[in-house]
C-alpha cells in the first residue's frame, strides 16, 4: 500500500489529456500481455445525399482482427432501402481489407435486430431490462 495521496475526480467531461492517459497506459498492459500491438482504427462509412447532407452513417473501429460496429444509423425517409445493407457491406469490405476476420455489435430489442440476423449476424448474447423494460441483443459474424 502506498502513503502517496490520491485524488480521485468524476467527470462528465473527460479531460482530452486524461482519456489519452488512460488509454495508453492500458494499451501498454494489454500489448505486453497478449504479445501483440495495439491496433485499433477507428472506421466511418458515411452517406450524404446530393446536396452533401447525411442521411445515414457507420462508425466503429476495428483491432485485433475485429471490427466493431459501434454506431449504424440511416435518417427516417432513408430505412427500407437498402442503405443500411450498403453501410454495412462497405464496412465489412474495408475490415476485410484490414484483415478482420469478424465482426460483432450490439443493438436493442427496439432497434434492428432483424437487420443483422438478415446480414447473417448471430445473437450471442442478451441482457434483459438494458434499457428498462426491454433488452440489448449482442451480435456477431465470421467475415470470412
Amino acid at each position: 500500500m502506498t502513503t502517496d495521496p490520491i485524488t480521485l475526480t468524476v467527470t462528465d467531461s473527460v479531460a482530452p489529456a486524461d482519456d489519452a492517459a488512460v488509454i495508453r497506459g492500458l494499451t501498454l498492459f494489454n500489448e505486453e500481455r497478449h504479445g501483440r500491438p495495439h491496433d485499433r482504427r477507428a472506421i466511418a462509412v458515411i452517406a450524404r445525399d446530393a446536396d452533401g447532407a447525411v442521411v445515414g452513417g457507420l462508425t466503429g473501429y476495428t483491432q485485433w482482427d475485429w471490427l466493431y460496429v459501434d454506431h449504424l444509423w440511416a435518417g427516417e425517409d432513408r430505412r427500407r432501402s437498402g442503405l443500411g445493407t450498403r453501410l454495412m457491406e462497405a464496412a465489412e469490405a474495408e475490415a476485410r481489407a484490414r484483415g478482420c476476420r469478424w465482426s460483432r455489435l450490439y443493438t436493442y430489442d427496439f432497434q434492428a435486430p432483424g437487420f443483422y440476423l438478415k446480414r447473417g449476424y448471430r445473437v450471442w448474447a442478451e441482457m434483459e431490462g438494458y434499457p428498462p423494460g426491454h433488452k440489448q441483443i449482442w451480435f456477431r459474424k465470421d467475415l470470412d
